[in-house]
């Protein structure tokens, strides 16, 4: 299995890295054979570069890209001397590097609202080192776009002027989202929608879902890899999205809209509880004991460590917040599916609709309003994720959207 199996109707881009890899593994090569110093020169004319930026819209693998090409990157297989490609799969180098164990790739991701200066100079220090004993010194970072504007410009500098050995794979939503002045020092690949039925083949394949299953999640997430693969293990999950998509039967009235908007504020802010009993207690206690808390003593921390554990409260805080906002934006997200299956239904589109197990539901909706009803109503479950992001009260946020969701 190569290491682009999983990039899943990615074709183009696959073979855009590949090609890149194959030009990497040759350039380390001829330095190792040659005992040469930099490589930048070579650099500058081959499909290799020391920054990328890949981007894409949500599910379409951006993240499963940078991975795959890291391991690419730090492939040993004796097969390349033969004139096979780098990213075998199975050598150690492929196999640490996605197993997230190799000491020379490092897979950044936050599940924090954004990613500070603080760690992010700590990221460009490690960028200065030469590679421990892999081809290449990789820094992933999976969520580029929640860089501060402090922490963009500590990040530029170690873009602009790269260790020779040093490759950073940056990773978001769109061009938009990363600063100016890193995004033009990156080579961009853009990645697309996977095609619903490749996403459906695959989580047979590797996950082994029941076809059904499989067919009517990828249709459900219209093509989104992690949100299929959710939806197909997670009875939890489909529960949380058939709840959501009872919605718009239930805003007649004003009762009714703020009710609605009360439960989708209480379901987002379980999933942010469940995340913490899964997670707090366990980082709680293991920073405990890493401080000194020894059984025998009531538990009392050691004089000094007080500082370290109120951070890792606040830390835990913050990811609370971001948890309980992506649980809002995803169920705002399928809404948004669901009234665009209403306004194909209106328009008598040919589309295939992604909420067909609630095609009831959805016909219902089509034959009591207009296209430009529906089409408003869109428009406020936009404006209520625009209105999150720029740190609206959840509460009145939703509550506004419910009441555009009215009929009439």
């Amino acid at each position: 299995m190569a290491v682009w199996d999983d990039l899943v109707g990615q074709d183009r881009v696959a073979a855009q890295l590949s090609a890149a890899a194959r030009d990497a593994d040759a350039l380390v090569t001829a330095v190792s054979e040659a005992a040469a110093g930099p490589v930048e020169e070579p650099m500058a004319s081959s499909k290799m570069t020391h920054a990328w930026l890949f981007t894409g819209p949500p599910g379409s693998g951006r993240a499963t890209a940078a991975r795959a090409f890291a391991a690419a990157l730090q492939c040993v297989s004796p097969d390349r001397a033969l004139g096979g490609a780098p990213g075998c799969g199975f050598c150690e180098g492929c196999h640490t590097a996605l197993v997230g164990t190799h000491a020379d790739v490092e897979v950044v991701r936050t599940d924090m609202l954004t990613i500070g200066v603080k760690e992010t100079r700590e990221l460009v220090r490690r960028a200065q080192l030469s590679p421990a004993g892999g081809r290449w010194q990789v820094i992933v970072m999976e969520d580029a776009d929640r860089l501060t504007e402090g922490a963009g410009n500590v990040l530029l500098k170690a873009v602009e002027e790269p260790a020779p050995r040093t490759v950073w794979l940056l990773c978001a939503p769109s061009l938009e989202d990363v600063l100016p002045t890193i995004r033009s020092r990156c080579r961009l690949l853009t990645l697309r929608t996977p095609p619903v039925d490749a996403v459906a083949d695959i989580l047979v394949r590797r996950d082994g879902i029941d076809s059904e299953l499989a067919a009517s999640v990828a249709r459900a997430t219209q093509g989104h890899i992690g949100r299929a693969r959710r939806l197909a293990t997670d009875e939890r999950a489909r529960a949380r999205r058939a709840s959501v998509l009872k919605l718009p039967l239930r805003v007649d009235d004003v009762g009714g809209c703020l009710k609605a908007a009360q439960e989708l504020i209480d379901a987002a802010a379980e999933d942010a509880k469940q995340v913490a009993e899964e997670v707090d207690a366990k980082e709680t206690e293991e920073l405990r004991a890493a401080l000194g808390a020894a059984a025998g003593t009531g538990g009392r921390l050691p004089r000094g460590t007080a500082g370290a554990m109120k951070e890792l409260q606040d830390r835990q805080k913050r990811r609370a917040t971001r948890t309980q906002r992506d649980s809002l934006d995803l169920a705002l997200t399928d809404l948004i599916a669901f009234y665009r299956d209403v306004l194909a239904l209106q328009l008598g589109s040919q589309v295939a609709l992604a909420n067909t197990d609630v095609r009831d539901a959805l016909e219902r909706i089509a034959s009591g309003s207009k296209p430009e009803r529906t089409l408003r109503r869109i428009e406020a479950i936009t404006a209520c994720r625009q209105a999150l992001d720029s740190n609206v009260a959840p509460l009145l946020a939703v509550e506004a959207m419910t009441m555009a969701l009215r009929a009439g």
